[in-house]
């Protein structure tokens, strides 16, 4: 006699990358703090940035808030995005981590140069494109040149 499996929910195995579940943590997400994962991201993944992040900081140049991030994650995403769309199709996998695990290697495929917290970010914002892009269309417009004491938009310039 067999017993009967709900297949609904089943826990990782021990041999899974811990970065799926930290993927399947992001994709609850919502799209404001994907986006400003995103954004810090950017700065966290790439040494030079950080270097400069600090220096800007010290010298009270960097408002570092959470509008500053993500109008960072929106520049980044919009820049991203097509890139992102363009790599190949994949099967629907039917299982997060299955999803999470072939998004994030599309993102690595398509996006040259990004660190594990961009990938991250980048493939729950994949994962999550219609919320993010409705957020990114119409929940907020960064502005170029805007004479706040805000960098990042400077330094995320792609």
């Amino acid at each position: 006699m067999s017993e009967s499996y709900d297949s609904r929910f089943t826990l990782p195995s021990i041999d899974d990358d811990p970065s799926t579940e930290a993927g399947v943590i992001l994709m609850g997400l919502d799209a404001e703090r994907l986006l400003a994962g995103v954004g810090l991201a950017r700065i966290a993944d790439e040494p030079a940035l950080v270097a400069l992040a600090v220096d800007q900081a010290r010298h009270d140049a960097l408002a570092l808030d959470t509008e500053a991030l993500i109008e960072a994650g929106i520049t980044r995403w919009r820049a991203v995005r097509p890139l992102i769309a363009a790599g190949p199709e994949m099967t629907v996998a039917g299982s997060l981590r299955k999803e999470w695990e072939q998004t994030t290697a599309r993102v690595t495929a398509t996006v040259t140069g990004l660190g594990p917290a961009s990938v991250a970010c980048l493939a729950a914002c994949w994962l999550r494109r219609d919320d993010v892009d409705r957020f990114a269309e119409h929940g907020r417009t960064p502005e170029k040149g805007s004479g706040s004491r805000d960098v990042l938009s400077r330094v995320f310039a792609d």
